[in-house]
Formats: structure tokens, sequence, C-alpha cells
């Protein structure tokens, strides 16, 4: 029997966000999942673009109009929201929600689009210190306690006082191995990037770096989750091959979801698995295959 409980969610939009002509159809989404019995909803932080929803506005509507659900932005993009006014926006939406947010954190990424915004462009190193003194603010500057100075490369504060609600789960999106090892220091989870799976040659290169890093704090690896978030479709008839020639997972009946989903979870200590459908079948035709379907039946054969 599993220690903890395995994480189902839904992407609300593309890899860049949810667009503004989808509001509807991704409010209606979220609405679902919440009926259907999800634990997470996600929206990508892409705020350079006009024809994007603001992450941070959507997760805060939805979550407003849902009562179950958990939201998560997959990933913050952090050097366009400074920590300290982050820390008081998720502590405030856990307040609101009854604490269903998870949040996620990354260095930055689209930095030609980033600096648009008016932000200094960092150095890759100094991007990752970003991210890492962002992680060690956010846990400060929440909890209750006394007021924080914190004197950093990136941040820099002074006498502010912590909000008393804690900090939600912080999951990051890392990428290089200076990221990964800020992960496996700092982070409860990670979300392995480009639609990557247990399979995959990223997690299999990535999580290693998670694990010594976090060993070497004192961690016990096993608290830094994996949570993957993928992409694929739901057949009605088993396809003959579930995976492409590179082996990147593309779908299947729901008996294959089912056993592919389990045997990442028992084997590969899975956490998590956000959904995105790939193929043309209707959103809410997949998401509740998805709901309905697959996820009760990996649930009871883990549990």
């Amino acid at each position: 029997m599993l220690d903890r409980k395995v994480l189902f969610g839904v992407a609300l939009g593309a890899w860049n966000g949810t667009g503004t002509d989808e509001a509807a159809a991704a409010l209606a989404l979220a609405a679902q999942a919440d009926e259907q019995g999800l634990d997470l909803f996600t929206t990508a932080d892409h705020p350079y673009f006009a024809d994007r929803l603001d992450a941070y506005a959507l997760l805060s509507f939805v979550l407003g109009r849902t009562s179950r659900i958990s939201g998560l932005v997959t990933v913050t993009n952090v050097p366009s929201r400074p920590a300290p006014m982050l820390a008081r926006a998720v502590t405030s939406l856990s307040v609101l929600s009854g604490r269903r947010i998870v949040l996620g954190v990354g260095a930055g990424f689209l930095w030609d689009e980033i600096v648009r915004l008016g932000v200094p462009r960092l150095k890759p190193g100094a991007a990752v210190q970003g991210m890492a003194e962002a992680i060690t603010l956010l846990r400060a500057l929440s909890g209750g306690g006394e007021p924080v100075t914190f004197d950093g490369t990136v941040y820099h504060v002074s006498g502010l006082t912590p909000a008393a609600e804690p900090v939600p789960p912080i999951w990051t999106g890392s990428v290089g191995p200076k990221s990964l090892a800020v992960t496996g220091r700092l982070a409860d989870g990670w979300v392995p990037s480009r639609a990557s799976d247990w399979l995959s040659p990223l997690y299999r290169e990535s999580r290693p770096v998670i694990d010594e890093a976090a060993a070497a704090a004192g961690r016990d690896p096993s608290e830094v989750v994996t949570i993957y978030n993928f992409g694929g479709r739901i057949t009605d008839k088993p396809l003959p091959q579930p995976r492409d020639t590179d082996g990147r997972w593309v779908g299947g009946s729901v008996g294959q979801w089912v056993d592919e989903l389990t045997t990442a979870v028992l084997e590969h200590q899975a956490a998590g698995f956000v959904f995105r459908s790939t193929d043309d079948t209707p959103a809410e035709v997949a998401l509740g295959r998805w709901a309905q379907e697959v996820v009760p039946a990996v649930r009871q054969a883990v549990q």
C-alpha cells in the first residue's frame, strides 16, 4: 500500500498558457474536473504573450468557482513575479480557497520575452540563484514567526512580517543540473519538462541529480515527488504501439493507460499525472474518459 495519495489533474491550456479566446472552455473544463473528482487543474505562466490569460487571474477565478480541486501554475515565471509579492499572493489564495493550491516555480525560460516586461535579464546562474532565493523567501514569509530580513544576490527584504498561513507545497519545473540541485535541496516536488515521462532520457538523467542534492542536504529524496505533465489520446481500441519510435507515450485504450500509469506508480514512484489530450477529441469528452474511466481504475490498482 502506498503511503501517499497519487494526484491526478488536467491542463487547461497549451504549453504557453490558456488563450484569451479559450476562457469559457477553460472554465467549463475546470468545473467538470472538479465535479468528476480530479485533484488538480493547471495552467502555464507566460505573461508576455498578450493572447494568453494571466495565469494567476485564471487560477484565482477557477478556485473561486470550484469547491474541491486544487490549482497549480506550471510553473510560475518567478523573474516576473518577485518572491515577496508571490508569497503574499499564494498565502492569500491558500486562505481564500481552503488551501487548494500548489505553488509551481521556475527560474525563467524565454528570456527574450521576459525582458519585454522590463525585467532585467539574468544570466543562467543568477536565474537559478534567484529561484533558490525565491523558494527560501516563500517559506520564510509564511507560517508566522518573526519579521524576515534577507540579503541575497537577487532578493533583499528588510523586517517583513510573514503571513500566518503556511506555504503551499512547492514544485519546480527544473531542467539544468544547477536548477535540479535546487529542487533536491529546497522543493517538495518536480514536474519534468517537455512532457517527459518516467521512461524518458530526461527523467533518467535528471532525477539522480535531484536525489543526490536532497541527500546531501540531509533530506530523504523521496520527499521530493515527481508529477508528470504529459499528453496522449484515449482511444476506443488498444493501439498496437502506445509509444512512438522515440519511446514517447502517445496513448491507447483505457486499459493501456491504466496498465501504464499503474506501473509508473508502483515501479517508478510516480506521484501524480496531469493529462492533456493530444488529438481532436472534444476536450470535455477526453476529460470525461480520463476522470471517469482511467483515474478511478488507477486509484483502485495502486491503493
